[in-house]
Formats: C-alpha cells, structure tokens, sequence
C-alpha cells in the first residue's frame, strides 16, 4: 500500500509534452521497469511483453496486446516513483478470501464501497490489458474515504468472526493513520488523493 497524487501518475502517461522533471521521473520508471525485466529473466519468467516495452506503450498510448501482466508492472513502477514508500499489509494465500470477510462486513452494516474487495482489486484508474491471471492485482481507494473506512470497521470489530478480526483491525488501524495523514496534506495544500492497494 502507498498514498499519493494520481493526477500525477495520469499526467505522466498521457502528457503529450512533457516538462523536465517529467522526463527525469520517466527515466527513473524506466531503470525500475528494467530493474523488474531482469528479476523476471532470473526467474526465466516470460511476459511475452517486457515491462519496459509495457511502459513505453502506456505512454504512447497504444498497447500491442489484450492481454499481459508487463502493463500492469509497468504502470506499479509508475505509481511507485510518485506515490509514499510502501507499507506492507501482510500474506494472504487466496484473494478469494476477501470476498468472503466483505460479506461479513456487510452483514453488520459497513457500505459497499469500503468493504475490502471494492477497494483492493478495483483496478487501476485507466484500462490496461488483463494480466492474464489473479495476479498481479491494483486497487484504490480515495484517501478522503480513510476516515469512514476506519471508524465503520472499529465500529463491528467486536462482532466480526475472529477469522476477520485482525485483518479488519490491520484496515481500521492503518486506514486511521491515513485519514490523519490526508488531513494534514490538505491543510499544507498537498493533495495525496489516492490510496494504492498492489498484491503479488
């Protein structure tokens, strides 16, 4: 998870001219998105796309293909050189599982829209090819809904099952901080509008 301007992201990939310092975040994403084609060379993991081919299509706006993971990294690294250092949220072995906590949310009165698999794997802001798979997966979250996200899982963290109470709390605790965090950006004049969810 990190927090950032999205405008800024979006800027970067559909700016027809870009300024200096959107060059300069340009070559850093490319490093990051060679960084990311060697590890998987490593791995002999073959995209059919590599990252950097992936970046260099967004930002044209012209993706060769309907389906590839490589768009998907390529617009995290993206995300990744404008948003917050990362905080990771833990291990989770199915995403699936998130399906099953929202109904429990539910049952006791949080809305739609905060439940965990409304947010988690929501998608990026623009249309990418499909991954191919479940992973990776994106999600945001408006970082002006932290607040009501957090107070609406304190609010049932006692009558949730025990299977869902840590993670409920995880949210409630992280999402807290985040709503601090906003109101304070929004009284410096920042605006980190965005919360981003990244599972892999």
């Amino acid at each position: 998870m990190s927090t950032g301007d999205m405008r800024d992201v979006m800027r970067l990939l559909t700016s027809v001219e870009r300024t200096e310092k959107q060059e300069r975040v340009l070559g850093v994403v490319r490093e990051r998105c060679a960084r990311t084609d060697a590890r998987f060379r490593e791995q002999h993991l073959d995209l059919d796309v590599t990252v950097c081919q992936a970046l260099d299509e967004l930002v044209e706006g012209a993706p060769s293909v309907e389906m590839s993971p490589a768009y998907t990294y390529a617009f995290h690294e993206v995300v990744a050189s404008h948003f917050s250092d990362t905080t990771d949220l833990g291990v989770w072995r199915r995403p699936s599982w998130f399906y099953r906590m929202d109904d429990a949310l539910a049952r006791h009165g949080v809305p739609s829209d905060l439940l965990p698999g409304s947010f988690l794997f929501s998608g990026p802001p623009l249309r990418l090819p499909h991954p191919g798979d479940a992973f990776p997966s994106v999600g945001t979250l408006p970082a002006q809904r932290a607040a009501a996200l957090a107070t609406s899982y304190e609010a049932v963290l006692g009558r949730l099952d025990p299977e869902y109470q840590d993670t409920a709390r995880t949210f409630a605790d992280l999402m807290r901080y985040e709503a601090e965090e906003w109101e304070r950006a929004q009284k410096l004049g920042r605006t980190l509008d965005t919360i981003f969810f990244w599972f892999s």
